[in-house]
Parts: C-alpha cells; sequence; structure tokens
C-alpha cells in the first residue's frame, strides 16, 4: 500500500513537474517573439481641392548650420525629423523639432535652420492636386 501511493505520488509530481516545463517553455517562446508596436504619431484632417492627389515623400539633408530662405512647398503634410534638431519658422510661429518628432506643415511661407553641429534629415510626406 506504502508502494502504490508513492507511485501515485510520483507519477503525480512527473505529471505536474512536466506541466510546469511545457508552460514554462510557452511563456518564454511567447516572450522571446518580437510583436509589432503601432503608434499614430500624427493626425490631421486636411481638404483638397479635388480627389486625385499626388503623394510625395522626400528627404531633406540640411548641412551643420544651414538655413533656408522663406519658402513655400506645393502643399501641406507631416514632417518627420529622422536626425538632428531643426527650427522651423511657419505662419508666425517658432517650434524646435528634433529626432523622432513628428509636425505639420501647412505650406505656409517658412524657414528651416539646422541648429545642430551635424548634418540633420527631415522627410516631407508633401500632399498636392495631380496634375
Amino acid at each position: 500500500m506504502f508502494k502504490i501511493k508513492t507511485i501515485k505520488l510520483a507519477g503525480l509530481l512527473l505529471v505536474t513537474f512536466t506541466a510546469l516545463l511545457f508552460i514554462n517553455i510557452k511563456i518564454v517562446s511567447a516572450q522571446e517573439k518580437p510583436t509589432l508596436n503601432r503608434a499614430v504619431l500624427l493626425e490631421n484632417t486636411v481638404e483638397l481641392p479635388g480627389n486625385n492627389v499626388n503623394a510625395k515623400v522626400i528627404r531633406v539633408t540640411f548641412p551643420p548650420a544651414f538655413k533656408t530662405p522663406r519658402h513655400t512647398h506645393e502643399g501641406p503634410g507631416p514632417r518627420y525629423v529622422v536626425k538632428g534638431k531643426l527650427k522651423v519658422v511657419e505662419g508666425g510661429k517658432t517650434n524646435t523639432y528634433s529626432v523622432g518628432d513628428v509636425f505639420w506643415e501647412s505650406g505656409h511661407l517658412m524657414s528651416v535652420e539646422n541648429m545642430g553641429e551635424d548634418s540633420a534629415e527631415l522627410i516631407i510626406f508633401e500632399l498636392t492636386p495631380a496634375k
């Protein structure tokens, strides 16, 4: 009778240990899998003059201490700072943006200045009426 209880207890321990081992393997496996991280960085409602839109993605590299003359772009859109620190003057407002920052450019008269000692990079997403 003692042997039967010992065998049953040993079997129960073996089953419990095996179950815990598999649970632990699943937890470790789940932790090792990369997950998708999605975040909205900027959202803005846009009214365009027509149904057809020309969308451009433009990379601009600014040399150290470079400042653009006052200018406009063909259309509005989000801008994403890839590298460096930029001072943007647009519509009478001045803002400074750094790596990872996203801002909305309206298409009004503006200037951009690289505030860093190294080059800066900006990705422009421009929305214009299709030609």
